[in-house]
């Protein structure tokens, strides 16, 4: 099979594509999810001097963050789908396209309006990148190396999660934020040639059409919960309220419409998936908490012990590594340990969150970090290894749609708490926000690890029940 070779799912007698045609698309995925999160994490430390550069403040500042989170999160869903139909390759050399060139607008953007337009065409790019490239790597690998392709993918990517602080500030410090961005455009351009050499792989058991109606409401909904929980909390309380309402009512239009469709955007049987789900809803518990430790910690490390960007950066570089390291170790996880595991990293990082609000020693709290970076970079990973598992190839892409987009939305959940973080007066992190904030998520962890453990006894339990009445 030649490098332009198409891998079809779900057609009988399918060659799985050779070495070299897998190699480039773990190479592709691997560039991808770098920038994906570089952007994601890198411009928090900037945001003051993009307001001073282009000559604005305030609420308007943030929706350089807010803009490119909104568009991931409310996009991802159809991409992932969309992909399955009209080809995985083809959608993921799309995706870095766009976020390359947007990349581009970016780093020439005059005024604040132009940078946020520019934002919202690199989150559409993120979006079909992500679990694109997730289900590309499910279709051209075999059962037994997907997790640690996926694993090795994700670790790479959790370099730029966990240094994105601080490459973004010493970026900026030393040259300008726009070279943040300047840097994406020659990854992009990497990783759309890596992407166009390997094999196109598409779903061939539902036929090549596309449920607009349904991606239409899929997105009108995820939108409208998106700008709720970005852009709630500053709104008064009846606003807020109507907000949710409408995310709510067309949440509920949607599922409708999916169960009337002849061949929905997605199947809701992924929803009576039990495994799939106790890991998609971990995993958001899991996000959330990465979210918070990976803005509270480089701040308070400003903040707190009044470490420069540079210092606070270099200090963070253990558990930075210990975070991209996690993603090839949970690539080794069994799928039948996985959900155990993740109950384990829930309660592992709800401690490291509470032990992070009581340390008042500077090395502790490093040594504490560098397990929470451990820790939550396999809950991380795991969570989008296993679900692609325990689901059908075919559909890679649309789970792997729905499960970015809950932990996407659940991360905007992390970003909205962690505002109150940030002292605006000095832009360091604020110590008591930051106890109450890490706080309020480790209880947020050990809820989420209950619930998780209680869904493993009593699947078990049925399991146990099922097997002796066969035996009986």
């Amino acid at each position: 099979m030649s490098n332009g070779a198409t891998l079809r799912n779900g057609a009988s007698g399918a060659t799985p594509p050779p070495f070299a045609t897998r190699r480039w698309a773990l190479l592709a995925m691997s560039v991808g999810v770098f920038c994906i999160q570089l952007d994601s994490f890198g411009l928090n430390l900037a945001l003051p001097q993009i307001g001073r550069d282009l000559h604005a403040g305030g609420d308007g500042l943030q929706w350089v963050i807010s803009a490119y989170l909104l568009s991931t999160g409310t996009l991802m869903l159809g991409a992932g789908r969309l992909g399955d139909l009209f080809g995985r390759r083809r959608l993921l050399v799309a995706g870095l396209a766009v976020f390359g060139a947007s990349s581009l607008v970016c780093a020439l953007a005059p005024t604040l309006p132009a940078l946020v337009g520019a934002r919202v065409a690199q989150g559409a790019g993120a979006a079909m990148i992500m679990p694109v490239g997730l289900s590309l790597l499910t279709n051209v690998y075999p059962a037994e190396l997907r997790g640690r392709a996926t694993g090795w993918a994700l670790g790479i990517g959790g370099i730029a999660t966990a240094c994105g602080p601080f490459i973004g500030g010493a970026l900026t410090e030393s040259v300008s934020w726009r070279a943040v961005f300047w840097l994406n455009v020659p990854l992009a351009v990497l990783g759309a040639v890596c992407a166009s050499r390997t094999a196109e792989s598409y779903d061939t058991s539902a036929p090549r059409s596309v449920d607009w109606g349904g991606l239409a409401g899929a997105t009108a909904a995820l939108a409208a919960l998106c700008v709720v929980i970005d852009r709630g909390p500053r709104w008064p309380w009846p606003v807020a309220l109507a907000g949710v309402a409408v995310a709510v009512a067309l949440l509920i239009l949607f599922v409708r419409r999916e169960r009337a469709a002849a061949h929905p955007l997605v199947e809701l049987s992924l929803f009576h998936n039990g495994p799939y789900m106790a890991l998609t809803l971990a995993g958001a518990a899991a996000n959330t908490a990465t979210v918070m430790f990976l803005f509270v910690v480089p701040l308070t490390l400003q903040g707190q012990w009044n470490l420069s960007v540079v210092l606070a950066g270099t200090a963070f570089l253990a558990p930075a590594l210990a975070m991209a390291l996690a993603g090839p170790l949970a690539g080794r996880v069994p799928p039948r340990a996985a959900a155990r595991l993740m109950a384990g990293c829930l309660c592992g990082g709800a401690l490291v969150l509470v032990c992070l609000a009581r340390t008042s020693s500077l090395t502790l709290y490093l040594a504490v970090a560098t397990v929470g970076g451990a820790v939550l970079g396999v809950a991380n990973s795991l969570t989008l290894i296993a679900t692609q598992a325990v689901i059908r190839p075919e559909r890679a892409g649309e789970a792997s749609g729905v499960t970015k987009t809950v932990i996407t939305v659940a991360a905007g959940l992390g970003v909205g708490l962690a505002g109150a973080v940030t002292d605006q007066d000095s832009d360091v992190g604020s110590e008591t926000a930051a106890d109450m904030a890490l706080l309020i998520t480790a209880s947020g962890s050990l809820a989420a690890c209950v619930v998780l453990a209680m869904w493993i006894r009593l699947r078990e339990g049925m399991v146990r029940a099922g097997s002796a009445e066969s035996g009986g």
